[in-house]
């Protein structure tokens, strides 16, 4: 395998930031430094970075549904639980992707791939993190605009990718950005406080079907979606819910004219278009058959 990939799956940085190190000069292959981006490694070769050995640990990958009360750290001085208290002591050495301040709970992966880290932190790849927030009070309609529109914070410019009502009191927010503590000081900056605050996807992977506090190892083929896929909601959920559907959306959820005509146009023979009596009944029939189309969406569409 090329050489940046090889120190990735050591854990020494993401191929983009092992690339950095090889053109530095600190990488060394049988005694010899290496300083070429295509450089091939095999498995019997002895790979030295900064003058320590290094060897390709088998690539793991977790996800964790983190309980309030645990902070994502490896130690802590104030002897609070970490989400390392819920692990196993095989897995100990892995290093968590993102974090889940101590109140908020959910889902985090924990990996010894650096790539698979760089793939899901970094803005620029498109990796969608959903969250369900429970506030304090009503949310009043142009709130959900706003989150989308974005405000600054004291962490920097904030902005949402989609939200959208769920209860009067609870919404979802899909984030790009990795802001501290991001959705507490968006909703604080317009009048609310989060009580509840619940990381539910990460890209393609949901929550769903793991417990409170367990954790799941990911199958190989699982790991590889999140370098292949962009993760897209649900068609419910791509756009807060509009006032008005589209023309598509008529012609997924009403009824087409073709199927509202009259029966009595396929019995009998076919009478002259210019006769305007049938043709009066006909367009009655049509308006009386025909469900409303907003009302027909509405029931439908409806975010869930």
């Amino acid at each position: 395998m090329r050489l940046n990939r090889y120190l990735s799956q050591c854990g020494i940085a993401s191929r983009r930031g092992a690339e950095q190190i090889i053109l530095e000069g600190r990488v060394s292959i049988n005694g010899h430094v290496i300083t070429n981006l295509a450089t091939q490694v095999s498995p019997e070769d002895k790979v030295v970075v900064d003058g320590k050995p290094v060897q390709a640990e088998l690539p793991i990958v977790i996800a964790i549904n983190k309980p309030r009360g645990y902070i994502c750290s490896h130690g802590d001085t104030h002897e609070r639980m970490t989400i390392y208290d819920l692990l196993p002591l095989k897995y100990q050495n892995l290093h968590h992707v993102g974090r889940l301040d101590k109140e908020s709970e959910g889902l985090i992966l924990m990996t010894n791939r650096g790539d698979l880290s760089h793939r899901l932190m970094h803005p620029s790849m498109g990796a969608e993190k959903e969250y369900e927030v429970v506030v304090d009070q009503p949310l009043h309609p142009d709130v959900l605009a706003k989150l989308i529109k974005g405000m600054m914070t004291e962490e920097g410019h904030a902005r949402a990718e989609r939200a959208w009502l769920v209860k009067p009191t609870k919404a979802h927010v899909v984030l790009k950005q990795g802001l501290k503590r991001q959705i507490r000081l968006m909703f604080y900056h317009l009048g609310y406080e989060v009580e509840r605050l619940t990381r539910i996807r990460i890209g393609w992977l949901q929550l769903r079907g793991l417990q409170l506090g367990g954790w799941k190892e990911l199958k190989p083929s699982d790991v590889e979606r999140f370098f292949k896929e962009t993760a897209q909601a649900p068609r419910e959920r791509a756009k807060p819910a509009r006032s008005k559907p589209s023309s598509d959306d008529d012609d997924t959820f009403a009824p087409s004219k073709k199927a509202a005509k009259p029966r009595s146009r396929s019995s009998g023979p076919a009478k002259p278009r210019s006769s305007a009596g049938p043709a009066k009944r006909s367009e009655r029939s049509e308006r009386t058959d025909r469900p409303k189309g907003r009302s027909a969406w509405s029931k439908t569409r409806r975010p869930r």
